[in-house]
C-alpha cells in the first residue's frame, strides 16, 4: 500500500468541528490542519511504525505516571497550536498544571495548546523535509522539546526551544532534559 500524504486546499478554513467530523467519519485516516487551512491526510502506518509509535508513548507514559509529571497523549489527539494548525504528534506530553480546566470533560474537542514535548517517528514513506518543517513549527508554537526519530537514517534529531537541533546516532540515549525530568530512552528501541 502506498502511504503518501494527500493535501487538499480548502476554499475556506476548515473549522475544528468539521475537522473532528472528518476524523470521526474516516477512522482509518489521520487528519491534520495546516496553519494555511490545508488539510493533510495520512493513511495508517505499517506494522513497524505503529509498533514504534506505541512503544514511544508507552515508555513516556510509564515515566510520566511514575513521577506524576503531567499527562501523555497518543497520535489520535489533536492539539490546536497558536498558529491555528491542528497537529497530532505520535506521542505528546503536557506538564502538570498546563492543561485547561475541563479539558478531560470535552471528548470531541482538540486541546488548545502546544504540548511541552513531542515525539514524531518517521514512517517509510514520510518526507524527512516535511517532518523537519513540522518539528520547526512545533518549536515556533511553544513546544519546548521534540524528538524526530528517523528510522531510515538510523538517527534522531532533537529540537529545543532555543532553536538548537542536535543529531544523535542510533547508539545514543535520548533525554527528556528539563522538560520531562529524568526521562531517558535508548534510541535503538525506537529504530
Amino acid at each position: 500500500m502506498n502511504s503518501e500524504t494527500v493535501t487538499w486546499q480548502s476554499l475556506y478554513q476548515v473549522t475544528d468541528r468539521e475537522l473532528m467530523q472528518m476524523s470521526s467519519q474516516n477512522p482509518e485516516l489521520r487528519f491534520e490542519r495546516n496553519a494555511d487551512g490545508t488539510i493533510d491526510t495520512m493513511p495508517p502506518t505499517g506494522g513497524i511504525s505503529g509498533n514504534r509509535e506505541i512503544k514511544a508513548g508507552a515508555y513516556l507514559l510509564n515515566w510520566v505516571e511514575s513521577q506524576d509529571l503531567g499527562e501523555v497523549f497518543s497520535a489520535s489527539t489533536g492539539f490546536r497550536l497558536p498558529n491555528t494548525a491542528v497537529r497530532s504528534p505520535d506521542a505528546a506530553f503536557v506538564a502538570k498544571g498546563r492543561l485547561p480546566i475541563g479539558w478531560d470533560e470535552q471528548e470531541d474537542q482538540f486541546i488548545n495548546l502546544a504540548p511541552d514535548f513531542v515525539i514524531e517517528i518517521r514512517s517509510q514513506n514520510d518526507s524527512l523535509e516535511k517532518l523537519k518543517a513540522k518539528m520547526a513549527e512545533y518549536i515556533a508554537n511553544g513546544v519546548r522539546l521534540g524528538w524526530l526519530i528517523d528510522r531510515q537514517n538510523q538517527q534522531a534529531l532533537v529540537y529545543r526551544q532555543d532553536g538548537s537541533i542536535t543529531q544523535y546516532p542510533a547508539t545514543a540515549t535520548l533525554s527528556g532534559e528539563d522538560v520531562v525530568p529524568g526521562f531517558t530512552l535508548l534510541l535503538k528501541k525506537l529504530l
